[in-house]
């Protein structure tokens, strides 16, 4: 795998350790935080690959639609 050495200042490093966890590297921890964001359609993407039956692959589609329509919104104490 080809690297490409960056340069960053002292703050930059002290927020990329405080976020790596043991056994990461710097770059996982990059990747994770600026990489692709979950969403529902990456979701249904990655459900149609394991391949699931039409009708649950539906019902899924089906309550994603009913998300949208309806924004969350933050649980009542």
């Amino acid at each position: 795998m080809a690297v490409k050495t960056i340069t960053i200042d002292m703050e930059a490093y002290d927020l990329l350790s405080r976020n790596k966890r043991a056994g990461q590297s710097f770059s996982q921890v990059i990747k994770k935080h600026f990489g692709p964001q979950p969403t529902a359609g990456r979701f249904l993407e990655r459900l149609r690959s394991i391949r699931l039956s039409e009708s649950t692959l539906a019902a899924l589609e089906q309550q994603v639609e009913a998300r949208r329509s309806e924004p969350a919104r933050a649980a009542k104490r």
